[in-house]
């Protein structure tokens, strides 16, 4: 059993912000494995494939992104799921815009809703997979931007990075080890 965490905020307001990319990978996956968010547990919409008789468990926590250590703690408790058996997505401010990179630990960087996800697991030491969403040409406070949403000229560029980001959870899921996996779609 695997769980991919995409983070990010519920309700139509923040729907296509930078700060919903967690979301969205999390969406392009499940539609990849033709599956859908039915469920609502551990404070999260949940979604459940199987690859290679694998159960796949894709969540979107519905706490905001302040508080989403606490679905992601509250899964990995139900599922009884070890640091090396879920990863979560979410954007980054601190990489260019488009960029994918996956790394199998760290810091929470100026990322709120890692820090939770840290704070609540007791973990530091699990896959992260970050969607850069900094753009130089946009000079507005952090937090303003994280929420604003997505420009359209740069739809193919985000939507060609979730879609990597997606693909990169589906094969450390599948059980690439994670050295692989940062070859194949980190850049």
């Amino acid at each position: 059993m695997y769980l991919i965490v995409g983070l990010g905020n519920h309700g139509m307001e923040y729907a296509d912000t930078f700060h919903n990319m967690g979301f969205m990978a999390a969406d392009i996956l499940a539609e990849k494995l033709g599956v859908r968010f039915k469920k609502k547990e551990c404070e999260a919409l949940v979604a459940e494939a199987y690859v290679g008789g694998d159960k796949i468990i894709i969540a979107k926590p519905q706490t905001y992104m302040n508080n989403s250590g606490r679905a992601v703690k509250q899964l990995l408790a139900k599922y009884k799921l070890t640091k090396d058996r879920f990863c979560v997505i979410y954007d980054d401010y601190d990489l260019p815009k488009g960029t994918v990179r996956i790394r199998p630990s760290g810091s929470a960087g100026t990322h709120n809703g890692m820090r939770s996800v840290i704070g609540e697991t007791g973990m530091s030491e699990f896959t992260r997979i970050r969607v850069g969403i900094h753009d130089d040409d946009v000079n507005i406070p952090i937090i303003s931007y994280v929420l604003s949403r997505i420009r359209s000229a740069d739809d193919d560029l985000f939507y060609r990075a979730l879609d990597r980001a997606a693909d990169a959870a589906a094969a450390l899921a599948r059980g690439e080890k994670v050295e692989s996996v940062m070859t194949k779609y980190n850049g």
